[in-house]
């Protein structure tokens, strides 16, 4: 292959994209364009399919809305993705997810078991003020012992 091609696909590659794997449940905002206006766009579904391929990986999404399911598939490359945001993990043992298609959506969320690691924010803990840790260091009044052994109330 020529350097002029292997620079041109290497300059379309977009690395900022977050990995997916089947069974992810993801947010991908996309663009789009109405009339004279561009806006963006947020699906949010389940990986079912993911195809490697250099510039044309894709993956495919699906979502139950209103009891329709609905299906789209991204190029991975593609300027309209703007990102994907992997909001929870799966913990599935197939490649392709197609069989998501016959349950209804509480089902799928039944199969679909997600990973102990969920994705969450870390939680940051401030440090409380002075009064805060005088009180918590105070010593508690001994609670009254409850009844003896073998001694009725």
């Amino acid at each position: 292959m020529s350097n002029d091609i292997r620079w041109l696909i290497e300059s379309k590659r977009r690395p900022s994209i977050a990995p997916v794997h089947p069974g992810d449940r993801v947010k991908v905002s996309v663009k789009t364009k109405e009339g004279e206006k561009e806006r963006t766009q947020v699906f949010h579904g389940v990986v079912i399919r993911v195809r490697k391929g250099g510039n044309n990986a894709s993956f495919t999404v699906r979502q139950v809305a209103y009891g329709i399911g609905v299906e789209r598939t991204f190029f991975q490359n593609s300027p309209y993705v703007e990102k994907v945001e992997v909001t929870q993990h799966g913990d599935v043992r197939r490649a392709r997810l197609f069989y998501l298609r016959g349950l209804s959506s509480k089902a799928t969320r039944a199969k679909l078991k997600a990973k102990a690691k969920a994705i969450a924010p870390e939680l940051v803990v401030e440090e409380g003020t002075a009064e805060e840790e005088a009180i918590l260091e105070e010593p508690q009044p001994a609670e009254s012992a409850g009844p003896q052994e073998g001694g009725r109330e």
